[in-house]
């Protein structure tokens, strides 16, 4: 059994995590009221610009454009959106998961533009390549930050360095749930487009109705395809932000949970220690007592 003075030490020990944890709980839910607002804020927009691009393309019939069709090159690009710090559940590992367990992206095929130390840092030890890091757009995410990421993207894209852009981010549900997710930004496939919308409720003539361009669909395509990539991983880093705080609120929330349980179960075994301890000297001093007398 161990020592009073032992069970003592470790009690102060976790005492001090407790404190911690619980600082730090109480930071992530502060942030995360901020991040919440972006995500929410920015949303409306994600979903409408990706619904209006798929519209437009559902709608355009057959129509050739580099965004459309995929390079000659077998390279693919995967943004790969995961935070600076730890301590925030399986957050970031499951990120990594998506890229890792997913047999399309293979250390020679797959180079990662980061965003985020923790994803970087693991995916290298991997033996993935880094082409790009961004960490310092995940502290506090700007449209800025997003455009200079599509713009390097899509001019390796339009050069045929890259054949495929992926973006890995995890979804903001809400407080206890985030969802990582992988989405494919370019090539914009117009059939799996047009799948997607066979699917869903409409009136027939929109099937048959074509988009009307002015003056050229492939100029009107130059123009918005830039800011539909730039939107959606805009989208990504805010509603990452917001699930990086989640996660870590969640994971703090727990760690002292399990420093208040661990605290209870020690001041009991603390308890029942100097009982015995007290219980022995007792027993010494009446035996003590009984050989004199």
């Amino acid at each position: 059994m161990a020592s009073m003075r032992d069970i003592k030490r470790r009690k102060e020990s976790v005492q001090s995590t407790g404190q911690i944890t619980k600082a730090m709980k109480l930071v992530s839910s502060v942030k995360l009221q901020k991040a919440k607002v972006g995500a929410e804020l920015s949303k409306p927009y994600f979903d409408a610009m990706y619904e209006a691009v798929a519209d437009m393309i559902g709608k355009s019939g057959q129509m050739s454009h580099p965004f459309l069709q995929k390079s000659q090159s077998d390279k693919k690009a995967v943004i790969t959106i995961t935070s600076n710090r730890g301590l925030a559940g399986g957050y970031n590992s499951n990120i990594v998961k998506l890229i890792t367990k997913d047999e399309r992206f293979t250390t020679d095929n797959t180079v990662i533009y980061a965003v985020g130390t923790k994803g970087r840092d693991t995916l290298a030890r991997q033996g993935y390549e880094i082409a790009g890091d961004y960490s310092e757009a995940i502290n506090e995410p700007l449209y800025s930050d997003a455009i200079e990421i599509g713009k390097e993207l899509l001019t390796k894209f339009k050069e045929g360095e890259i054949g495929e852009i992926y973006m890995a981010y995890t979804i903001f549900k809400n407080t206890v749930v985030q969802i990582p997710t992988l989405i494919k930004l370019l090539p914009i496939d117009a059939e799996d487009i047009t799948s997607e919308q066979e699917d869903d409720p409409e009136d027939p003539m929109d099937k048959i109705t074509l988009m009307n361009y002015e003056p050229e669909p492939e100029e009107a395509l130059d123009a918005i395809v830039p800011k539909y990539v730039n939107s959606l991983v805009f989208g990504g880093l805010v509603e990452s932000h917001a699930s990086e705080n989640g996660a870590r609120m969640q994971a703090m929330d727990s760690a002292t949970s399990n420093a208040e349980d661990m605290i209870s179960d020690l001041s009991l075994k603390y308890n029942r220690a100097r009982q015995a301890s007290i219980t022995q000297e007792l027993t010494e001093i009446i035996a003590g007592a009984s050989a004199i007398s």
